[in-house]
């Protein structure tokens, strides 16, 4: 007779988790993983990984989602394995061979010029496998299905892309580049420069800014920590402040952050222009809020418990 399941209880969790993503799975089912051990009731992730991808994939945890958007935003840094000779579908080494060619006999000069040209802003179309939607389905799912769309090319920064070693079949390359790059494309381009092409084999993520330096958990590394109970689990995580730590800050005193977390705006001469993150005395961030060109400070998305800790805090001062 089969044990009956165990139904997970889940609990209210913020924070922030900096998850080594295996290759294999996608994002999502790992996701879907990272939150079971944990049982927290809200999870999102901040920049989905390609199935044969690995590296640093932030997890955000209840009220941390509401700046993933955010880090979604952010630069990131790869390091990846172009296989020279070869193209494929989806760009790497997952999809079905379109085409094969002979390797050509290439220097190092030949290698630098192509990067060149694929660093800075550029022009760049994206691979027909990714999420990116059109008629509000990913196009993913429309290429699963043999249909073909022209894909318009986008700008994106390429801050750095350089190559680290090199065999006649294999270049392996270190990118730094801004929201909306595909490593997976860069890779194709060059291909076509060198006029061989290429697609991805491996790809890994380093980091993703405000994480330059970070300390990533496993899956199997989690999992062992399950077994010790929450306390274990939740010591893995980074507070929301750790997410947010380039934001220009503005410390509210308690009855300007009661204001603020029952809605009402600031009047004053805040700065700088634009978003900020704003914090409580203690240094707790409340969330984020939007000064305008008068100087006056509004909530933008504020964190659950701004309005209580602000009322609180209201009320002591009082």
């Amino acid at each position: 007779m089969s044990k009956p399941r165990t139904r997970h209880r889940f609990r209210k969790l913020h924070g922030i988790l900096l998850l080594d993503k295996p290759s294999g799975p996608s994002s999502n089912q790992v996701l879907q993983k990272v939150r079971h051990l944990f049982r927290a009731e809200k999870a999102g992730h901040t920049g989905a990984l390609d199935p044969l991808a690995t590296g640093l994939l932030p997890v955000c945890f209840g009220e941390a989602t509401k700046i993933a958007g955010h880090l979604l935003g952010a630069s990131k840094a790869y390091e990846t394995v172009a296989r020279l000779g070869i193209t494929t579908d989806s760009d790497d080494a997952e999809g079905q061979i379109l085409r094969e060619r002979p390797l050509p006999a290439l220097s190092q000069a030949d290698i630098q010029a192509a990067l060149a040209k694929l660093t800075g802003r550029i022009q760049q179309v994206p691979p027909m496998y990714s999420a990116l939607k059109r008629g509000g389905e990913p196009l993913y799912a429309k290429a699963r299905r043999g249909e073909t769309i022209d894909l318009e090319a986008r700008e994106v920064d390429v801050h750095a892309f350089s190559l680290l070693a090199a065999t006649p079949a294999t270049l392996r390359l270190a990118v730094e580049c801004g929201s909306g790059t595909y490593v997976r494309s860069l890779v194709r381009d060059l291909g076509e420069l060198l006029g061989c092409g290429a697609h991805v084999a491996e790809l890994r993520r380093l980091w993703v800014e405000p994480f330059r330096k970070p300390q990533m958990w496993t899956l199997e590394e989690l999992q062992a920590l399950a077994e010790q109970g929450d306390a274990a689990l939740d010591a893995c995580l980074l507070p929301i402040e750790a997410g947010m730590a380039a934001w220009p800050k503005v410390q509210l005193d308690a009855v300007q952050a009661h204001k603020l977390g029952q809605g009402q705006a600031l009047k004053g001469a805040f700065l700088p222009r634009g978003d900020v993150l704003v914090c409580d005395r203690q240094g707790r961030a409340l969330g984020i809020a939007q000064i305008d060109k008068s100087g006056s400070l509004r909530g933008k998305r504020l964190f659950s418990w701004a309005a209580v800790t602000a009322a609180s805090a209201s009320a002591t001062e009082v």
